[in-house]
């Protein structure tokens, strides 16, 4: 089931990161959080009233703007729009009503979406009257709140989360492996796509996808169902969105939460760039395995190490993907693309593998028997039990006296304990550190 998208858009200036900001806050409070994991300030992940979303902070849209930074914000704003399934549209009650606004509206106008409009820094009820210009947008009630003392911000989720669509249940049985191909333009998405489906030559139909204008294609191959979601977007879009790598991240979003397998796709050619890294983290930080996959590697001019120190390149700029495998293919010759599907499924069975409580007990237990926890100040972290609670990605509860006393090191190396002993390739592991209680 993929996640609704709210997207927050309106004019420079009118508070809309300090927005984006309070509304993941207590979510990035919980959500596991390693160094390593590129992140920026485009996308994350919130709750409210049951109800799970994505939401994304765009640069402010000016209208006019033709200077080249402008015209890619706007670009990034348009394409959030189109995208998301529910739009907040922010203004600033200090500045009132401006011109700039209403060009804004015209523009989410056109887009015909569920739209919210949020009138922030109404920082006292002395400005609540502020507010009521801004009915003449044509949007109905704003949302009078303050992104700086965190006032109205329950009222503005609570009327945003209502517009959301009903959540659809993925059409698809449990033994079919839904595999996204994400990465920037022009790394060969969708080359790759044909390359897998002209060898198979057994595509059984195109469907459209529960998520907007994706494409999900089933095929079989050796038994094993698969799903190709196809993230490219090119076979419908204009070039408008494949002039700037930033907007490959919105349709990877979107592909990587219905996902049980990303491909990363890399360009041999071109090697690493930024963008791969906030591609792969999304991936990561969404709990999905993981294959990096090396394509254009026919055009590469090769030696006997050109390989190895490929991969070692990669393995230098994701620290905090190790895990995943890499694959060296050219969809245009199918130069090894036989290779990948086999790996596509093992690093899945990793995703979904479940550990008997006791086998994994006796290996932390060994680990915690050759390097014992910290201790401060005379105390020391006590883990009295270790339990695997989910799958897709494993995720593994640790019991402990004390879990503030659990240090990130150690965490890592008990990963690291637990990876020996069960490998979990292709798959990122998420352990928590719980306190005992009698219950336990």
């Amino acid at each position: 089931m993929s996640k609704p998208i709210i997207a927050i858009v309106g004019r420079p200036n009118v508070g809309k990161s300090t927005i984006f900001n309070r509304v993941i806050g207590d979510r990035l409070a919980i959500v596991e959080d390693k160094p390593g994991v590129t992140r920026d300030r485009l996308y994350g992940s919130g709750e409210w009233n049951g109800r799970v979303f994505s939401i994304v902070d765009t640069g402010g849209i000016e209208i006019d703007g033709e200077d080249e930074i402008m015209k890619s914000v706007r670009m990034q704003a348009e394409l959030a729009v189109e995208e998301a399934d529910v739009i907040i549209f922010m203004v600033d009650a200090k500045a009132g009503l401006t011109n700039a606004d209403d060009e804004v509206a015209q523009m989410l106008l056109r887009s015909r979406k569920p739209i919210v409009v949020a009138v922030n820094k109404v920082d006292n009820l002395n400005r609540r009257d502020d507010i009521y210009e801004f009915y003449n947008l044509g949007f109905g009630d704003p949302v009078a709140i303050s992104g700086a003392h965190g006032m109205g911000i329950g009222d503005l989720l609570d009327a945003a989360v209502e517009k959301l669509p009903e959540e659809v249940e993925d059409e698809y049985d449990d033994d079919v492996i839904r595999v996204a191909l994400i990465g920037r333009p022009n790394v060969g998405k969708s080359s790759l796509v044909n390359a897998l489906l002209g060898e198979e030559r057994v595509i059984v139909s195109n469907v459209a996808g529960t998520t907007r204008d994706a494409i999900d294609t089933p095929f079989e191959r050796d038994g094993q169902k698969y799903v190709l979601i196809d993230t490219a977007g090119m076979r419908k879009r204009g070039k408008v969105y494949e002039s700037t790598e930033k907007y490959s991240v919105m349709r990877a979003l979107k592909a990587i939460e219905r996902a049980d397998v990303a491909l990363v796709l890399i360009s041999g050619e071109e090697g690493i760039i930024e963008q791969d890294k906030h591609i792969a983290g999304y991936a990561h930080e969404a709990g999905k395995a993981a294959v990096f996959v090396v394509n254009k590697w026919d055009v590469v001019e090769k030696d006997d190490k050109t390989m190895h120190n490929f991969e070692k390149t990669i393995r230098d700029h994701f620290l905090f993907m190790t895990y995943a495998p890499v694959v060296f293919l050219s969809a245009k010759t199918k130069q090894r693309v036989h290779k990948l599907l086999p790996v596509v499924q093992h690093v899945s069975e990793q995703h979904a593998m479940r550990i008997p409580t006791h086998v994994l007990n006796d290996v932390v237990s060994d680990a915690i028997a050759i390097n014992p926890p910290p201790s401060d100040k005379g105390r020391r972290l006590r883990i009295n039990y270790a339990t695997q609670v989910a799958v897709k990605p494993p995720t593994i509860v640790l019991f402990a006296n004390d879990p503030d006393m659990m240090h990130f090191s150690y965490e890592r190396y008990l990963e690291n304990k637990i990876r020996a002993a069960f490998q979990f390739e292709g798959t990122p592991v998420r352990i928590f550190t719980r306190k005992k209680s009698d219950e336990d």
